[in-house]
């Protein structure tokens, strides 16, 4: 009888042991990552009566929502939110400081590389991860598989396609707006596969697309065209079906467009969401048809929110308004920093997200004191209305901030990419530059407006439920690595969610 017992157990620790060997080897057969661009975390509720049910009601109903996601550095900025989401870190660690932002004293936008051509089209300026200094989940796949996973990034922008998938990917796609088609660069390939090429000629046919031409980014039409090129990507690479899990990495661009142009009210942005909602219901179908149901994980959430527009603030008793930094700043403390270091030349190079950018060279130059120029700055800084903070990030230890924002500002500082002085506005004011919509608005502060952003879990091993704990963007990467029994990527400072692990 001892025996038999045992043996009784004997095989039932062999059998938990087989058990728990299996479940920690055991990964989806896909995994995808949507980013919506701009999108407030209160628009999951705002438009929650409209969405269907195979939409992002799916994702909110069957899946789980950290309801509390924040972005927990400075600036909050398209590419610097692809990059933490999928890198697990801030701009500090992975060298992506602005959708531009000066490198070795020379202004670039996130993705420029002038050692790479672009393929698809006779676009000159050429675009890869080479900024990048950090690995991405999708990095990490393929390093644990051996390279054998694919991982492939598609969205309207280019980087919002590239920083996501990473240094390793397989490949990404963006839109080309001049010749309306989706393009990649000789990073990845030298020339396009035929699946590509095929929807391309899809979309010369497409009559809408011809209609807006460049101006594609302003309507929903977009985000369809992102929607089916992923489906093209998931349908032609095969992906899902392999031995090795692979990644999909899809950005939905046209609500920042939407949004910059005509804010966070009325009819255009509330179309751009429900179609949002029709493009989200058509991948999770497409995903359950090639993959099954069950047998991918999906995230979304998004790299950034928008603050209401200034006039509609004040049109309802609230504050808020636009900071004209060419005509309220830089020309008058032009004349007083010249008057008081007897300047001949300029020495404020740029001003990039609310970061000052000082010309070295300039101010070398002229012989003048940098340190005392820096104080002189930041003083009439806090001397300009509607500033509410400013300081030099080499006397960030000392500045008279909240810690909660400093410590958002130097997680946002690499020393080469970030500028030298960083200044916030009051709630409810930002930039409002050439570029601007007087009806629409922008993002790029601390405030929840900006930093407050969706964050769903859906599919592989997800279940229902919801936590207003406080997680942040860079809780993602090391969530997804710690699902997939993968190392987290080689610069994260994320702690994985744990009500989404267990």
């Amino acid at each position: 009888m001892r025996k038999i017992l045992l043996f009784i157990a004997l095989a039932a620790c062999y059998i938990a042991e087989c058990q728990a060997q299996t479940q920690f080897n055991e990964r989806p057969k896909l995994v995808v990552g949507i980013v919506v661009d701009q999108m407030r975390w209160d628009y999951l509720g705002r438009y929650y009566d409209k969405y269907q049910e195979d939409g992002l009601k799916r994702l909110i109903n069957k899946g789980y929502s950290c309801n509390n996601c924040l972005i927990n550095y400075l600036p909050t900025v398209t590419a610097i939110g692809h990059t933490s989401a999928y890198t697990g870190t801030t701009p500090a660690f992975h060298g992506i400081c602005g959708n531009a932002f000066y490198k070795n004293g020379v202004k670039i936008s996130s993705c420029e590389d002038h050692d790479v051509s672009t393929v698809g089209s006779d676009k000159k300026d050429a675009s890869s991860p080479v900024n990048l200094l950090a690995t991405t989940i999708g990095d990490q796949l393929r390093l644990h598989t051996d390279f054998k996973s694919k991982v492939i990034g598609v969205s309207y922008k280019d980087r919002a396609a590239i920083l996501p998938a990473g240094r390793s990917a397989n490949a990404a796609y963006w839109i080309d707006t001049k010749n309306g088609q989706f393009i990649s660069s000789t990073w990845y390939m030298q020339e396009l596969p035929q699946w590509a090429k095929d929807y391309n000629v899809q979309m010369k046919k497409n009559k809408e697309l011809k209609k807006v031409g460049k101006d594609v980014g302003l309507y929903p039409l977009c985000g369809h065209l992102i929607a089916d090129m992923a489906i093209s990507a998931l349908k032609g690479e095969q992906l899902g079906k392999g031995e090795e899990t692979d990644m999909l990495c899809i950005s939905f661009s046209q609500t920042d467009v939407i949004g910059h142009e005509w804010s966070t009210r009325g009819e255009r942005t509330d179309e751009a969401y429900l179609e949002l909602d029709k493009d989200i219901a058509k991948l999770l179908k497409a995903f359950d048809e090639q993959v099954g149901e069950g047998n991918y994980l999906v995230f979304l959430t998004a790299d950034h929110g928008a603050a209401h527009n200034f006039q509609f603030m004040e049109d309802h008793k609230l504050n808020g308004g636009a900071f004209k930094w060419d005509e309220v700043f830089s020309v008058e403390a032009a004349k007083k920093l010249a008057a008081k270091f007897h300047l001949t030349k300029n020495v404020i190079k740029d001003c990039l997200d609310y970061r000052i950018v000082l010309d070295k060279d300039a101010i070398r130059e002229q012989g003048v004191d940098e340190q005392a120029l820096r104080d002189a700055i930041v003083e009439e800084l806090l001397n300009t209305p509607h500033v509410a903070f400013a300081f030099d990030f080499k006397k960030a230890a000392t500045a008279p901030v909240p810690e909660m924002l400093k410590e958002r500002a130097l997680k946002g500082y690499h020393h080469d990419r970030s500028g030298d002085i960083i200044f916030m506005l009051e709630p409810g004011w930002y930039g409002f530059g050439k570029w601007s919509s007087p009806v629409g608005t922008t993002h790029g502060e601390w405030n929840p407006y900006d930093a407050h952003i969706p964050l769903l879990f859906y599919g592989w091993k997800v279940k229902h439920g919801a936590t207003s704990r406080e997680v942040h963007i860079v809780d993602i990467a090391p969530t997804v690595c710690q699902k997939l029994h993968i190392q987290q990527p080689n610069a994260c400072i994320g702690e994985a969610i744990t009500e989404v692990i267990e």
